[in-house]
């Protein structure tokens, strides 16, 4: 197959030239840690995936994907927000969504902390209100909210794949909650 017999429009490769990326470019990903604020703005809970583990276990995630061809930003975090939260969430997003960090994802833990076997990603994470009823939707199994204390625990840290755990914490300290 050839580059010109890829669907551009839909943004999506085939599985065999997914794979032949993955190992020669970076890809970029969105990942959005939903939040609920109170009236001042301040984060009351912080919204986590369960989502299984191709061993069977359950694991908490963010709401994270790729980013299509020709696709914007703010498009792929609304589409992510909606495939896993569902299509009622309300994401309130800025004007011009700019990410609080960028996390780099590696097959090597030891290259950045953060890790995704399949690749090299580069993540631009951002802190998402939502205002609206979440409904998991896809491969996600159900939606958890937790309070700021709660995710500073070493058991959730330990129930996260990734390094996501490390961006939970540096979302808290972005917002001025830790």
């Amino acid at each position: 197959m050839s580059v010109f017999d890829t669907d551009i429009a839909s943004g999506w490769l085939s599985r065999d030239e997914l794979d032949n990326a993955r190992e020669r470019l970076p890809m970029i990903y969105v990942e959005a840690i939903p939040v609920r604020v109170d009236d001042h703005g301040n984060i009351c809970d912080l919204g986590l995936l369960l989502r299984p583990r191709p061993d069977g276990s359950i694991s908490h995630s963010l709401v994270s994907g790729r980013v299509l061809y020709g696709e914007r930003i703010r498009a792929a975090l609304v589409r992510h927000i909606e495939k896993d939260l569902g299509p009622v969430a309300l994401p309130r997003l800025p004007v011009n969504p700019v990410p609080f960090t960028i996390a780099e994802y590696f097959p090597d833990e030891s290259v950045s902390g953060f890790v995704d076997p399949r690749q090299h990603a580069v993540s631009l994470v951002y802190i998402v209100t939502v205002t609206g009823e979440c409904q998991p939707t896809q491969s996600a199994l159900d939606l958890r909210w937790i309070s700021p204390h709660e995710a500073l625990s070493e058991d959730l840290a330990a129930d996260m794949s990734g390094g996501q755990h490390r961006l939970i914490i540096a979302a808290l300290a972005h917002a001025g909650t830790i």
